[in-house]
């Protein structure tokens, strides 16, 4: 079992505990790093950070060998740049980032729904600058996107574009995202020729944070719908090589996988995988009856 690859899952952050129950509830999973928002995802209302849930947080993080600087926050999806909407939210979640210590902010680019696409991702170059332009140790990764709708991000020269326009090439990053590029059209089976591109347009230096998801969808498909690992199209042996690649090995892998679903007397309960997930991608071995396993030992 590997216990030094750094991995973990999407946690919640509850306003009773804050940080500190976002590092208890990584901890059951096995994980040595996590992502949370730090509110609701889908809203920009936000409750004062409390110092001494933070404190707390930062003493069994400690102990239990997690590394601050791994751990990832991410931005609310419903934020769009490409409006040049939502600057002076993602400014105060710079800072809420800042208070709790956190490094990495991971951002959706945004979308072109009411101007035309390049319009739209001058926009987003604009927001950025207005955000950046501070004193705070945060850096902004972009998500690489599937293409759904008119999301902006689903290839590099958009990426490459974006951070060209960035003033601040300190605080800006990549997350890529393994069913967001499968969904977009890369064939994952040929990732060491996404990784070469990507550095020769970009750089490899960019790359912050790696999502690690599998997809429900063919590639190409447009559709970002994420499936738990090696039951998807992306299939375990191709997510176990990138996530073991060694020019990564330093970058914190997240798990964004579907919560399992069990139907009981007409009620659906839902149980989290990353407990097995992770246990399965630290053993290198797929757990042929890991939906079974993920309702019966919850």
């Amino acid at each position: 079992m590997d216990k030094d690859l750094i991995i973990g899952s999407h946690v919640g952050f509850s306003a009773n505990k804050q940080l500190l129950g976002s590092v208890e509830e990584a901890l059951s999973y096995g994980s040595n790093t996590f992502m949370f928002y730090t509110g609701a995802p889908q809203n920009t209302k936000r409750n004062p950070i409390k110092d001494e849930y933070t404190m707390e947080a930062y003493n069994l993080m400690k102990e239990n060998n997690i590394d601050l600087s791994k751990v990832v926050i991410h931005a609310p999806y419903i934020v769009n740049l490409g409006n040049l909407e939502n600057v002076s939210f993602l400014r105060g979640e710079l800072e809420r980032a800042s208070l709790l210590g956190i490094k990495n902010v991971v951002l959706h680019p945004g979308a072109s729904v009411s101007f035309a696409r390049r319009d739209s991702i001058e926009s987003i170059i604009k927001g950025l600058n207005l955000i950046l332009d501070n004193d705070l140790d945060v850096t902004i990764c972009l998500e690489t996107m599937a293409g759904k709708g008119t999301e902006i991000g689903i290839n590099l020269n958009e990426l490459k574009t974006i951070i060209d326009g960035v003033k601040f090439k300190n605080k800006i990053g990549i997350c890529l995202d393994t069913c967001h590029l499968n969904d977009s059209g890369i064939d994952l089976t040929k990732f060491d020729d996404y990784i070469k591109e990507f550095d020769k347009e970009i750089g490899l230096n960019y790359i912050k944070v790696i999502h690690i998801n599998d997809s429900k969808n063919a590639i190409g498909s447009h559709k970002d719908r994420h499936e738990n690992i090696g039951l998807g199209t992306i299939g375990f042996d191709t997510l176990i090589k990138i996530i073991y690649d060694e020019r990564f090995k330093d970058i914190p892998k997240i798990l964004e996988t579907p919560y399992v679903t069990e139907n009981d007397e007409s009620k659906e309960k839902i149980y989290p995988p990353y407990k097995y997930e992770i246990s399965m991608i630290r053993n290198k071995q797929f757990d042929n009856n890991l939906l079974d396993n993920i309702r019966n030992n919850r």
